[in-house]
């Protein structure tokens, strides 16, 4: 009852219209920045730093609240039209929302993305209210092998579920974490894999890793097939969710949050496990499991809404630990302390106004994010009826400016060409980006999880399931790769019907064998 009554404060301070301006202001330009390639919202909260130099931390904070939203939306849009996630917790949505583009459904994946962040922040930002002591109480107990282990779950719930075959997945996902090797060993501080450069010793930016893989992969994939296309624009189709769409969405949009929120709250990777996670539940769940690489809406609701409720945990673990999950948590953290404010289990104590003021602005964030981006779907999807030739000339230069911008170095170029090379060639033998991406993201986290859990056991394997909790994991992922088989299996003992669906569940995609077909190969990812 006493948060209730704090919340309503907050919205007192919240709802005033300066604050309002701010939060507008946060939304449109997170949302704008997000649809740039490479310039997710962290770097557009770090940008905005010395801007805010003049003005008081709540409204400073709730433009900064609402950018970290409007990004993660802006970041979507591009993903599902583009096949460009403009960051990195927009990755999975391009696997159906990308082919839902190019078959005439961008508005509705689009629709279906505002919703479920909507639905998601919403539902996280309750749950913020309601379960921030006892979340942050509860990440506070993980250790190094329960970290770990979710990482292991993350490599192979995401290899499991995609490209034609595991062996792909497990060959795309060893890409990824040697590139992720790339720089000085974080613990003894030699170099690996820098072929001796300089520029190479802070390792490769995971930014220019998923433009490169995504977007100049992709334009290079489309540009050597334009003599077999038409190169023709691709058709927008309707601009609004009919009955079915949302018979297929309303489960994914609910079950994202308590997939997100959790994940959030604890520094295990920020919102790209729980949207890997997410996917494959909807995957497992769905009814219309033949349609998962093809264009499922459920894929694109579920993680979209699991991801905005994993801002929302993001910021319990930062508000009442002072604890960054996230590359935008660390920035807010700096933030904070660029006011002379310390996060931490005393901050609702001391500033009641500034962190009530916050949350109650995210809800504030959320209605505006909707009112906006819902009459903008038709709108955004329209960038799918420039020609093919100019619409990749143009993802090609904002995705160059996006990796230049990350870190100034003229060979972030050249890296951003050779890694785009590697996704031409990834798509040309039919590996699936998806588990690279989190190689690289998750990889170098994982090895270091690993090492710590290792030291702690004096170097002792059986150190990393001395946990209920990474037992319970490791549980999961026995049954998540033996799945498959014991499907199999089953169903070698009972006739299949006229219209069975034996094998969709495996690991094989049942659209893998088409070679010819353009549109299948351009949106595997």
């Amino acid at each position: 009852m006493e948060s209730l009554s704090s919340l309503l404060d907050g919205f007192g301070t919240a709802l005033t219209p300066l604050n309002l301006l701010w939060a507008a202001v946060g939304v449109l330009l997170g949302t704008a920045i997000g649809v740039l390639p490479g310039i997710g919202p962290a770097m557009a909260v770090a940008l905005l730093l010395p801007v805010t130099y003049g003005l008081d931390p709540i409204g400073a904070f709730i433009m900064f609240a609402g950018i970290y939203y409007g990004g993660m939306f802006g970041g979507s849009t591009t993903s599902i039209l583009l096949n460009t996630p403009g960051e990195s917790a927009a990755v999975v949505t391009a696997i159906e929302g990308n082919p839902m583009a190019k078959s005439g459904r961008g508005s509705q994946a689009l629709a279906a993305a505002a919703i479920g962040h909507f639905a998601g922040g919403m539902i996280g930002t309750i749950l913020l209210v309601a379960l921030a002591p006892t979340v942050a109480s509860l990440a506070v107990d993980i250790g190094a092998p329960d970290y770990f282990a979710i990482m292991v779950l993350a490599f192979i719930a995401v290899t499991s579920v995609l490209g034609s075959s595991r062996i792909r997945g497990f060959a795309a996902l060893l890409i990824g974490l040697t590139l992720g090797l790339v720089g000085l060993d974080q613990m003894t501080g030699q170099q690996r894999l820098t072929f001796g450069s300089l520029q190479l010793s802070d390792g490769i930016d995971v930014v220019i890793v998923a433009v490169g893989l995504f977007a100049i992969g992709e334009a290079l994939w489309v540009a050597a097939r334009l003599r077999h296309t038409s190169g023709e624009s691709m058709p927008v189709g309707r601009p609004w969710l009919d009955r079915g769409d949302l018979r297929r969405t309303w489960k994914p949009w609910l079950r994202g949050p308590a997939i997100g929120f959790p994940f959030g709250a604890i520094p295990a990777g920020g919102a790209e496990i729980p949207t890997f996670l997410s996917y494959v539940t909807e995957k497992r769940l769905s009814k219309h499991k033949n349609e998962f690489g093809k264009g499922a809406i459920e894929g694109v609701a579920g993680p979209e809404s699991a991801s905005s409720a994993s801002a929302a945990g993001t910021l319990v673990s930062l508000l009442t630990l002072g604890l960054p999950t996230t590359a935008v948590a660390a920035v807010m953290l700096a933030a904070f302390q660029q006011y002379g404010i310390q996060p931490g289990p005393l901050l609702f104590e001391r500033e009641p106004d500034l962190v009530w003021g916050l949350i109650a602005s995210l809800f504030v964030g959320m209605v505006l994010l909707l009112v906006l981006n819902l009459p903008l779907a038709p709108v955004w999807a329209k960038l799918l009826r420039i020609p093919r030739p100019y619409l990749y000339a143009g993802i090609l230069f904002f995705a160059a400016v996006g990796a230049y911008a990350v870190g100034g170095e003229a060979i972030d170029m050249v890296i951003l060409l050779v890694i785009g090379l590697i996704g031409l060639m990834m798509r040309r033998f039919e590996l699936p980006v998806l588990p690279a991406i989190i190689g690289v993201i998750l990889g170098p986290a994982a090895e270091q999880q690993l090492r710590r859990a290792l030291q702690i056991s004096d170097g002792s394997v059986a150190g990393l399931v001395d946990t209920p909790f990474a037992v319970t994991v490791y549980a999961v992922i026995a049954v998540l790769l033996a799945w498959p088989y014991l499907r199999r299996l089953a169903g070698r003992g009972r006739p299949a019907g006229p219209g069975g669906d034996r094998g969709t569940d495996g690991p094989a995609d049942p659209g893998g064998s088409g070679g010819s077909g353009g549109e299948k190969e351009e949106s595997k990812v």
